[in-house]
């Protein structure tokens, strides 16, 4: 079943706002970023909604253009 965008959205805000793959996007580096890279991007709902939303793994530095996809902007 497919969901609506707007639900695509919130969970990529939670993605966006979630302390592990903030700092796994912020570092680059670490157990974090290798978590988020590997496993996390597999389990997690909303890892796969960021990716899906913006366009680029949950584990790279957020761009502007990103930003604006999450907040309903289209650029």
């Amino acid at each position: 079943m497919k969901q609506s965008s707007e639900a695509l959205r919130k969970k990529a805000e939670r993605c966006r706002d979630c302390p592990i793959c903030s700092r796994a996007r912020r570092r680059q580096k670490g157990l974090a970023y290798l978590f988020t890279k590997y496993v996390d991007r597999k389990i997690c709902p909303n890892c796969r909604a960021f990716e899906q939303v913006t366009g680029q793994r949950a584990c790279e530095p957020i761009t502007d253009q990103a930003l604006g996809r999450i907040a309903g902007e289209d650029r």
